[in-house]
């Protein structure tokens, strides 16, 4: 399959572009879209008829004007008080809602996810912390918090795992943080992935209510598998952010499949499938490219992994990343557009262990390729040193 790439895409926004505009509604369905995380073993069949079968209803109906019913069916469903949920149109809104309104300046590790960065009413705002990438990019809590008080700063973002590192905090030394910045007026902490770290899940929902300045952020597109559908929530116990009316009412083409979503066992059997996706986080993806000298895979508690591009050969990530969609038609994301990252990185989030497996190979296709080019170039080299 040839493809038309609309390249210039790439280069307009912070974000990997969509792969239908990159290539096309016919050709994106025939590639494997390892750019965004994703729940693979979510929605259930059951859920997809379900949700199939109430289209005609979604389009048909205007969306309800009551945000709190939403925030009780939630609420219902992760055991938590609906006067403290903030319900919007996916994350990235619920994060301008909040670094517009409430944020006065802010401490920001980098390399970061990008809305933090952009969505901010000024940018002076944002005081960054640069991750070290010799420590893997390693948020340091206990070094990060007196950094924070030295440079004056009344709020703190923790994204945990992070994004686009994908290195994860435990809950313990969470707590312990979270118990020394008493004194900040707000810590906002980003747990759109924290499904994917554990089973059970290691989220702070559960001790939000002992710390009045936590802010919690989660996006359910991941963990739920609908990137397409956005839909996301905040919870809070502080008193001086408004709960309701919501920052972007969800119209009802979110509400009435975010309660297909959430309906509680035995409806759907798994609620949140969260063993399976849990239990492989991107396993075939590690073993498999760890054994390939041309990148350092990590491993993340996302479902992901980075690696570095061949810096032999100065290959950048972008050149990796055309390469496998293509040859192979393979879509990652290249971060070199991450700030604090060089050009060098590529994200790869986990489809699933058949899926896995298949970009596996083609990372062994490349790396064997760059092998005999390799030895090429020194057979040629010492040809003309015996001349």
């Amino acid at each position: 399959m040839d493809l038309t790439l609309k390249r210039h895409l790439f280069y307009e926004t912070s974000h990997s572009p969509s792969l239908v505009e990159i290539v096309g509604h016919k050709a994106a369905k025939r590639i494997i879209n390892f750019c965004y995380i994703a729940n693979p073993y979510y929605p259930t069949p059951a859920m997809m008829r379900d949700l199939a079968k109430n289209l005609p209803l979604l389009i048909k109906s205007y969306p309800s004007s009551q945000p709190r019913l939403s925030q009780e069916h939630l609420a219902k469903v992760l055991h938590l008080d609906p006067a403290r949920l903030i319900i919007g149109n996916g994350a990235s809104e619920l994060i301008a809602f909040i670094e517009e309104t409430l944020i006065k300046n802010i401490g920001i590790p980098v390399p970061t996810f990008s809305e933090y960065l952009e969505k901010l009413r000024s940018h002076r705002a944002a005081h960054l912390y640069w991750l070290d990438p010799k420590k893997d990019y390693q948020l340091d809590l206990d070094a990060y918090l007196p950094w924070i008080e030295e440079e004056g700063l009344s709020s703190a973002l923790v994204i945990n795992p992070g994004n686009p590192t994908g290195q994860f905090i435990p809950l313990k030394q969470m707590l312990r943080f979270l118990e020394h910045a008493r004194k900040l007026s707000l810590v906002i902490v980003d747990e759109s992935f924290i499904d994917f770290a554990g089973d059970p899940v290691p989220s702070l929902l559960a001790h939000s209510d002992d710390f009045e300045n936590l802010l919690i952020v989660r996006s359910m597109s991941k963990h739920c598998g609908v990137p397409g559908l956005r839909l996301g929530y905040c919870y809070t116990a502080n008193e001086r952010i408004p709960k309701t009316p919501s920052p972007g009412d969800p119209g009802m083409e979110h509400q009435q499949p975010g309660r297909i979503l959430l309906e509680p066992p035995p409806a759907h059997g798994s609620r949140l499938s969260r063993g399976p996706a849990a239990a492989h986080r991107g396993d075939a993806l590690a073993r498999g490219a760890a054994r390939e000298d041309s990148w350092f895979p990590r491993l993340s508690h996302r479902g992901e992994f980075r690696a570095d591009a061949d810096r032999e050969r100065r290959e950048t990530a972008a050149e990796l990343q055309m390469q496998l969609l293509e040859r192979f038609h393979f879509y990652v994301r290249d971060c070199s557009n991450k700030v604090g990252m060089d050009d060098r990185h590529i994200r790869v989030a986990s489809q699933g262990r058949a899926k896995d497996i298949k970009l596996v190979r083609a990372l062994k296709v490349l790396a064997r390729e760059r092998d005999q080019k390799s030895r090429s170039r020194r057979r040629t080299s010492r040809k003309r040193r015996r001349k």
